[in-house]
């Protein structure tokens, strides 16, 4: 240990983090290119020993309950490291002020120098600048008032009647004097009215889409294509460009076909997912643009489909996931196919509906039987269950372990409230030593620019532990809707439709038995389980 500080040589610690969660980017922030980036970084340098590498693949930086990097803190602890080399501060945490406590206190007092390489931060170089995650923070708020303000723009000439989205619904192009303007694209408005006709003379939506693949005409998708527009349909299968049921009947249910513009169906906030809005709430203009179908035409379409729409009777229909089974590769509805038993009991399984419909040139199968679907999902939902009473027990016994951090919270508020007081006082005096003509100007506003900062730097972090006094898991939580009726269902031993609705976003299904269970309150407790359990409410398999 002596030679090494001799020769002045660091035993290094790369410290690799990714978390979809945390909104990183899977190609640019992958562990392969962490790795690649830090090992070139470290084998650069004469003086660094690589001691080990550190990997948390799916831990949220928002906390330091990770593996990896809590064996990295014990090796340091245990002089066996001595420096820790980062692709940037995010990898190494999201919480500024526990980031801050690693890197202004706690490595410090250990003798371990810290690397940022992409922030070009080095420990044994400078002092690490508190002001540096402050930036970010006030970089994030800025990109989120840009984007509300976007989205006031949007909502603003939605209401207008403005066409404000990226590709027109088929029949229609942009106008070419104006982007917000609909008009009728000549060919595929022909198409449009051709649907529609067939149709209303009584010819069902598979046979219309059966006919126009037969005539070899261009499905939306592929026509949009054609004329050089970036198109993508995630519902249908990429080695395939077919006419669908659901493409004949969503045409078939599309206001703007005539004349009016309905925009505003889903809403995504800022690196979030796209939500559905409810139809009450989409945004609809009458007669913003020429319509395709005239008002007979599709007041008696409108008659046909109402005519034809088939309630579920629970009764005698047992299909208690009836609207939430999909296919897992193009995406289109499951449709279930009842078979007799050798004992002479009825029972069915679940097929792709563009297999049933289409047959094999357009999708697979996707066998799954009911019974089994129906194990998973209610074996999974017991799982859950589980879990979540693990966790109420598991809070229970930390509620110890919660009121230490609440009061080393609140020590630490204190002395940060203090040390702003002191600042501000500092300010002051020397404004009072410059009037006095103790210091000179160029003094003073030197003094006044590195009180500002510091005082800025106190507000923020006085904000943050506000913040993480509230943040702090309590039994609370059990208050939540979401946790309150899951305990309820602890006993559950049958599913039936209302559970399956209430509990149920979507069961995406693929081939070999294999599928994937999105929950309604996944999001919810996921978030909750996030800093006890390693849990995907999302990826289940058979």
């Amino acid at each position: 240990m002596k030679l090494q500080k001799v020769l002045n040589l660091f035993n290094v610690a790369i410290y690799i983090r990714l978390s979809r969660e945390d909104g990183d980017k899977e190609e640019s922030d992958s562990v392969g290119n962490q790795r690649k980036l830090l090992t070139e970084y470290v084998s650069r340098h004469d003086d660094f020993i690589l001691y080990d590498i550190y990997i948390d693949d799916g831990y949220t930086g928002t906390n330091f309950n990770r593996p990896a990097f809590q064996k990295m803190i014990a090796d340091i602890e245990d002089k066996k490291v001595n420096c820790v080399v980062v692709k940037d501060l995010s990898r190494f945490g999201r919480d500024y002020i526990d980031t801050g406590r690693y890197l202004e206190r706690i490595f410090p007092e250990l003798g371990v120098r810290f690397i940022s390489v992409s922030d070009n931060i080095d420990s044994i170089k400078q002092a690490y600048d508190m002001l540096l995650p402050i930036k970010n923070i006030f970089n994030e708020q800025y990109a989120r008032d840009i984007s509300n303000k976007i989205q006031a723009t949007v909502k603003s000439k939605q209401k207008a009647g403005e066409f404000i989205g990226a590709f027109t619904s088929y029949g229609y192009k942009k106008s070419p004097v104006n982007k917000n303007k609909l008009v009728i694209d000549e060919y595929a408005s022909e198409v449009v009215k051709r649907i529609f006709a067939m149709y209303a003379q009584g010819i069902g939506k598979q046979s219309i889409a059966k006919q126009l693949n037969a005539e070899g005409i261009l499905c939306p998708s592929e026509y949009k294509k054609l004329n050089g527009e970036n198109y993508k349909n995630c519902n249908r299968l990429k080695t395939t460009s077919y006419w669908t049921y659901s493409t004949i009947n969503t045409m078939l249910h599309n206001e703007m076909y005539i004349g009016n513009m309905i925009q505003g169906k889903k809403h995504q906030r800022m690196r979030g997912k796209q939500h559905k809005v409810d139809k009450e709430n989409w945004v609809r203009v009458e007669n913003t643009h020429e319509p395709i179908i005239d008002r007979d035409t599709w007041d008696k379409v409108r008659k046909l489909l109402s005519k034809k729409h088939r309630d579920i009777d629970l009764e005698t229909n047992k299909n208690i996931f009836a609207g939430f089974i999909k296919c897992g590769d193009c995406g289109r509805s499951m449709m279930k196919n009842f078979w007799r038993r050798a004992d002479g009991s009825k029972s069915y399984s679940f097929y792709c509906g563009t297999y049933k419909r289409s047959g094999k040139d357009y999708c697979t199968p996707h066998t799954l039987p009911f019974q089994v679907l129906n194990d998973i999902v209610l074996g999974d939902l017991k799982a859950i269950i589980r879990n979540v009473e693990n966790l109420q027990e598991l809070i229970k016994k930390q509620s110890c372990t919660e009121l230490k951090i609440k009061n080393s919270t609140n020590t630490e508020l204190i002395k940060v409230k203090a040390e702003l007081e002191r600042v501000k006082k500092l300010k002051k005096s020397i404004y009072e030593d410059y009037k006095d003509e103790l210091i000179s100007k160029e003094e003073y506003l030197s003094y006044r620019e590195d009180y500002q900062q510091k005082e800025a730097l106190y507000s923020k972090q006085i904000e943050t532990l506000e913040a993480k006094k509230k943040e702090t898991v309590t039994e609370d939580v059990f208050e939540t809707p979401w946790l309150k009726r899951l305990l309820e269902l602890k006993d559950i031993e049958e599913l039936d439709r209302d559970i399956v609705v209430e509990m149920i976003d979507e069961i995406t299904v693929y081939e070999n038995r294999k599928i994937k269970i999105r929950y309604n309150f996944g999001d919810e407790l996921e978030h909750l389980f996030s800093n006890v359990y390693s849990v995907d409410m999302e990826k289940k398999a058979i």
